[in-house]
Formats: C-alpha cells, sequence, structure tokens
C-alpha cells in the first residue's frame, strides 16, 4: 500500500516520452471518425463553437480531425485534451469554458444523459472479426433453442447487423440490445430492460432470468457492471483483441460479498465524504441533496469533495472521513479502493447501510439516478424515530452497539447552548466539526506561526539541482 501513497520519483524523472499511437487507421479517418455523420450534425444545429471530446488514446488524432472538421462545416472546433472525469462521461464543464454549443464524443462512452448540451457520439470502428465471434458463439451455446441477449462494447456496434445476420437464422430466442442515447422517451412495456443506454425486450415468460448474456468486448468495468446488475443470468463473452470466447469466471456473488462488506463498513461510519465524480450526467445535484438528507436522517457527518478524478493520494488528505461515497456515472462507480486509505462506496450501498427502509434483494444498481424520487427503484425514508426509541443493533465489523433507525436532524439534538458557542468556544467547535475534533486528537497539527520567537535571518545561497542529484552531491570528501 505504501507505493500507492508516494515514490521516489526517479522513474517518472528518468522515462522518456514517446508520442502516442492512435488506435485509428491514418488512411481511414473519413469512415473511423464518422466525418460525414458529425458535419451534418453540426450543419443541421447551426452551432458556431463545437468541443471535441477524445480519450488519451485518441488524441494523437485530434489536430487532424479537427482541422478537417473546421474546414467541412466552418465552425470553431476546440479539442478537450483532458477530462475533468472520466473519459466515459460528456465533459460539459470543460465545454463551458470556451463556449462551446456542442460536443462531439469519440471513442468509449457510457451514454448517461447529459444536463445542457447537445451531444453526439462517434464510437470509432474497433476491428471484429465476425466469423471468429459466431463460431465463438456456437461453441459457447450449442443448443439452437438457447435464450440469450447479446451486448456489446460501444466500439463494435458498428459489427452488430452482420453479426446479426448470422446468428438469427440459427438461434431464433437470440435478442440483440440497441444503443440509445438518453432517457427512455415515455414509460416502459413490460419485459423491458433499459440500462447503461442498452435497450432490449425479453418475451419470455419467466422474465430475464430465463436468459443468459453474450457480451462482445474486453474485460473491463462496463462487464462488471453488467454482471453486478444482472446478476441472475450467466455470462460469457468474445473478445474481439484476443479471439477468445469464454464463460465469465468472476465470481459473481464473491464481488458482491465485497460489496456488502462496504455496506457494513458504511454503516459503522460517523464521517462521510461526499465525492462528487461528475458535473454533467443529469441528476447529480438531486443525488448530492439526496445522500445529504440520508447521512443528516442517519446522524452522520458529510463533506462534500470535489477532487477530480480521485486517486489514493488525493483521498489521504482527508483522514478524518471514515468512508467516501462516489457519485459517478454507472461504468465509474464501481471504483476498486482496496489501495485506498478509506473504502469508496456506491450511493445504493450507501443507501442500504441508511435507509432501514431499502432492503437487499439480490438487485444491484449502479446508475445512482434510480435512487431518485420518482425512479424505479426509489425508496421514501421511513419517519423519523427519536434517538431515545431507537433500536440497537451489533455491528459485524466492530462489534459495537449502534443504532440502525433513522433520527431527525443532527442539529436539533444538540442542546440550544452548545450548537453555536459556550465558555470554552474551542472545545464547542470540536464538538461540532468532525474535522476540529480530528485535528485536536492529532499530536502534530501542522505548522505555527510563533510570532517573535522565531529570529529573523537573511537570505542564503540554497542548493542547486533536482531533489534525486543536487550538484553538490558527491562532492563531499569522507
Amino acid at each position: 500500500m505504501a507505493a500507492a501513497f508516494s515514490s521516489d520519483g526517479e522513474a517518472a524523472l528518468r522515462r522518456k516520452l514517446c508520442a502516442a499511437v492512435a488506435a485509428a487507421p491514418r488512411n481511414d479517418l473519413d469512415g473511423f471518425y464518422e466525418m460525414g455523420r458529425a458535419a451534418a450534425f453540426i450543419r443541421d444545429g447551426g452551432f458556431r463553437k463545437v468541443a471535441l471530446q477524445f480519450p488519451d488514446e485518441l488524441l494523437a488524432d485530434a489536430v487532424e480531425v479537427a482541422g478537417q472538421m473546421e474546414a467541412a462545416t466552418g465552425a470553431k472546433m476546440y479539442v478537450l485534451g483532458d477530462t475533468t472525469y472520466g473519459s466515459c462521461c460528456v465533459d460539459e464543464v470543460a465545454a463551458e469554458h470556451v463556449g462551446a454549443e456542442a460536443v462531439l464524443h469519440y471513442g468509449p462512452a457510457c451514454l448517461s444523459p447529459c444536463r445542457k448540451l447537445p451531444v453526439l457520439h462517434i464510437f470509432g470502428r474497433q476491428p471484429l472479426d465476425v466469423g471468429r465471434c459466431t463460431e465463438a458463439f456456437r461453441e459457447l451455446y450449442p443448443e439452437q433453442q438457447s435464450r440469450v441477449v447479446v451486448l456489446y462494447d460501444v466500439v463494435y456496434a458498428h459489427a452488430m447487423g452482420e453479426l446479426e445476420k448470422q446468428l438469427c437464422p440459427e438461434y431464433p430466442n437470440i435478442i440483440f440490445s440497441r444503443l440509445v442515447c438518453g432517457d427512455p422517451p415515455g414509460p416502459t412495456v413490460p419485459g423491458e430492460e433499459w440500462k447503461f443506454g442498452r435497450q432490449f425486450l425479453v418475451e419470455a415468460a419467466g422474465g430475464l432470468q430465463d436468459y443468459a448474456m453474450f457480451y462482445v468486448g474486453a474485460e473491463g468495468l462496463a462487464l462488471t457492471s453488467f454482471m453486478l446488475t444482472w446478476n441472475c443470468c450467466p455470462f460469457s463473452s468474445f473478445n474481439p483483441i484476443t479471439g477468445c470466447g469464454r464463460r465469465e469466471t468472476l465470481n459473481v456473488n464473491r464481488a458482491l460479498m465485497r460489496r456488502l462488506y462496504l455496506v457494513e463498513r458504511a454503516r459503522d461510519a460517523s464521517v462521510v465524504g461526499i465525492l462528487v465524480g461528475t458535473l454533467g450526467v443529469a441528476g447529480y445535484l438531486t443525488v448530492l441533496q439526496h445522500l445529504r438528507q440520508l447521512l443528516c436522517r442517519a446522524g452522520k457527518r458529510s463533506y462534500t469533495l470535489a477532487v477530480g478524478k480521485p486517486n489514493p493520494a488525493k483521498l489521504a488528505n482527508f483522514l478524518e472521513v471514515d468512508i467516501f461515497v462516489l457519485v459517478a456515472c454507472a461504468q465509474n462507480s464501481l471504483l476498486d479502493s482496496s489501495d485506498f486509505y478509506r473504502p469508496v462506496v456506491t450511493p445504493y450501498e450507501l443507501e442500504l447501510a441508511c435507509n432501514p427502509a431499502r432492503e437487499w434483494t439480490g438487485n444491484y444498481l449502479t446508475d445512482f439516478r434510480d435512487l431518485l424520487p420518482g425512479a424505479c427503484a426509489h425508496v421514501e425514508l421511513p419517519p423519523a424515530v427519536p434517538a431515545a426509541e431507537a433500536v440497537p443493533d451489533v455491528s459485524l465489523i466492530t462489534g459495537k452497539m449502534c443504532a440502525t433507525h433513522l433520527c431527525g436532524p443532527l442539529t436539533s439534538q444538540l442542546p440550544p447552548s452548545t450548537t453555536l458557542a459556550c465558555r470554552d468556544q474551542t472545545r464547542a467547535l470540536a464538538e461540532i466539526s468532525p474535522a476540529a475534533s480530528f485535528l485536536e486528537s492529532r499530536s502534530w497539527r501542522g505548522l505555527e506561526q510563533q510570532l517573535g520567537q522565531t529570529p529573523v535571518s537573511k537570505a542564503v545561497q540554497g542548493r542547486r539541482g533536482i531533489a534525486i542529484a543536487y550538484e553538490d552531491e558527491g562532492c563531499e570528501q569522507p
């Protein structure tokens, strides 16, 4: 774990940088980036300023693509060199900094609905050996009456029509999902699934549990989210990079047990840090407010933190926080926090920990919008229970007694005389603020001014060079 927090930095200083290799073929930029469709989108919308968002692996083509788009449309193009959060999400914040009227999002996408700007997703046409994929499917599902739903990474969407032509005549019960951007236009019909930007209709009487899932794409966050959400279905996959198909051996139950352990950690936490992991997904402000209300009713303190892309070094600065909850898109919510100083949970896991009305049913939710009022999985908070009437429970982590019922707002439990001030103001602030209480308990609290105690000295010549190799090092005689 020590390597996750710090290193000597020598590797970074000695490393030589080279230009990134673009994933797109240089001789087929028009086809890979769908220049015609993108130009028509800009002209039809009358946009004069457009932001182009590329993932890191495609930035090498950004200048050439932007030049061709400006020549074809006459609009001004701005390349977003670094995304504020995950590259799969549309970075509306960076686009608004240049006054962009629309966004062209290139590469893999989570297809989360945006709040403000019009967006055109151009996934790119990664190669797929349809013949080999068909053979792998036949090997995995030799029974032609098998009920299978085909899911796929967005970069292979262009080849799904050909794959469907190959498989549908042989497998009458196969279902191909469709990519959709945004929310359903109206109420969904019975048997219709609409998650992760995928839509498909299940016609079997037993519902989705009678189907298996076949995923076309490499192993990653998207596949993990699918397997946790549809954990009642057996999964198999075909990796277009290796050309191999396999039955997924990821133990979903073990993964769920790990997530349920984090739920117990969240139940025991007294200070929770709400990490803002997106500013572009619709509904993020509503879920932030919902989480604050939930934590307040559960008697927990909360801090809202905007740290960009979270990493162990950033979050280790907040030692007073017991656990973090990440508000991000469905693909980036499942953050592996094994190297972090404190665990990171999803909004759904925090609801399981703090809302007694929500019970574990076996279904897992990674899209925080499903928890909001009016959504399919929203559960109202039960009425407030006074602290004296709360039913005690034993923590499965620490073995200590804790209350499981919601109480009223935390500030209402404090006497008015100690809420704002008392004779010892420092102690009163420590009693109200967990950060101040944590600081008071530390033996070292940072640099102190000590005005009038430190003697004044003149400036002197310091050392020259870099930290790992100053110019005067190696010159001293033993």
